[in-house]
């Protein structure tokens, strides 16, 4: 099964896929990879075969592997997720794309980080309410 899924975001009325991996650079299964980039490459081909074909048979629609490293790095077509969903976000709210970029980077890593700690011990709380972007201006920096 894949983690999210979403209408419009690389085509109008196209459903498309998203499955997250989470990988840690000096682990002993990544060490046969010369370089990170290679890894991130390796770990984004492995979710390619295990879901692609699924996706596009049963599902009709696109899968897109979001790969990050545990250092805070991302996969190349993370990236272009990234930059395609604050080119969306920036167009719809009036906002401009550096500062919608920066705040969707920021959020997904905690949300990132929040999913790691949940899951190493467990959730302990209620769950917070989700924050109306329509309403907020995503530059952290006031201008004046």
């Amino acid at each position: 099964r894949c983690d999210v899924s979403a209408v419009g975001v690389w085509n109008p009325l196209e459903r498309a896929f998203f499955d997250v991996r989470v990988f840690h650079a000096p682990a002993p299964s990544n060490r046969r990879h010369t370089t990170i980039a290679r890894m991130y490459n390796q770990h984004e081909t492995l979710k390619k075969t295990a879901y692609n074909a699924r996706v596009l048979q049963v599902e009709k629609a696109v899968f897109t592997p979001l790969v990050f490293s545990t250092t805070g790095g991302v996969g190349g077509v993370a990236e272009r997720f990234y930059k395609r969903i604050a080119e969306k976000t920036a167009l719809k709210t009036g906002q401009k794309y550096h500062e919608t970029i920066g705040y969707i980077r920021k959020r997904l890593r905690f949300d990132l980080l929040k999913t790691t700690i949940i899951a190493l011990r467990g959730n302990r709380g209620r769950p917070t309410a989700t924050p109306n972007i329509r309403g907020m201006d995503l530059n952290l920096i006031p201008e004046g």
